[in-house]
């Protein structure tokens, strides 16, 4: 199975543009997300002091905007596209 993990703006800096992985069979959003970023809990990290993902990080999965609770839980399949984009400010 092929995951691709898509990283954005200030996230891409830090982690990557692009990461094709190889997750196990029933790994989560949310865990692929976890095995790019590793034990980075910086302030600037996608994930918190606590692992969890911070409450301002935008994540999609296959172009459908998803939630945290559901990244934690939403199995990823062979072919998906996870992107992480940080706070969308504008005006």
């Amino acid at each position: 199975m092929t995951v691709r993990v898509r990283f954005f703006a200030q996230f891409r800096e830090r982690y990557g543009a692009s990461h094709e992985l190889d997750p196990p069979a029933g790994a989560t959003v949310a865990a692929v997300i976890r095995q790019v970023v590793g034990d980075d809990r910086a302030e600037a990290s996608v994930l918190g002091l606590d692992g969890r993902l911070r409450d301002y990080v935008i994540l999609m999965r296959n172009g459908r905007r998803i939630e945290h609770d559901e990244a934690n839980t939403m199995a990823v399949e062979d072919g998906d596209e996870v992107a992480v984009f940080p706070p969308v400010a504008g005006g």
